[in-house]
């Protein structure tokens, strides 16, 4: 896939998805309206933090998959390479774990519970679409690259270090 229709694709789903789940849901649910009792202001700081690294993280992801992978993170229109740079050299699933971050965030920030609710609900279901649909298609996409960034690289907790495809060589000595 060329790039410019990469880059297009990528974000439109960028609107559709994350928009979605980090924006528009936040909005029905609250109304961006701040909750009563407010959370002490150093939670709602740390809220706006946590929005703000994980609105960044999520452009950075997407953008990786039209940069490295040559496509888009859309099932629809899957790169050509595996993506295994930027953050996903410390987990594998840096997207719905920034998306996460960008409901918790809201959450603290406008003193919202059910939106941590939502944050919890919204995990759990991509970890079930990531494990029942996600990797089974990588698998038979990518297949020996994909088994060994998957040894490499856990799904949900980042690693210290970032990983490299030539780690891979190390562990098979």
């Amino acid at each position: 896939m060329r790039r410019s229709r990469a880059a297009v694709g990528t974000a439109a789903f960028f609107v559709l998805a994350p928009g979605a789940a980090a924006a528009l849901v936040p909005w029905w649910l609250t109304g961006w309206h701040q909750g009563q009792p407010a959370f002490a202001s150093p939670l709602r700081v740390g809220g706006a933090l946590l929005l703000a690294a994980g609105a960044a993280a999520v452009v950075v992801a997407f953008v990786r998959f039209v940069v490295e992978g040559a496509g888009t993170p859309a099932p629809v229109a899957p790169p050509d390479r595996l993506v295994v740079g930027g953050l996903y050299r410390y987990v594998r699933n840096p997207m719905y774990l920034a998306v996460t971050a960008c409901i918790v965030g809201q959450s603290l920030l406008l003193s919202s519970p059910v939106l941590l609710v939502y944050a919890a609900a919204f995990l759990a279901v991509c970890a079930a679409f990531v494990r029942w649909y996600e990797e089974p298609v990588l698998r038979r996409r990518f297949g020996a690259q994909y088994d060994a960034y998957r040894r490499g690289v856990r799904g949900w907790l980042p690693r210290l270090r970032p990983w490299r495809p030539e780690d891979v060589d190390n562990e098979s000595r």
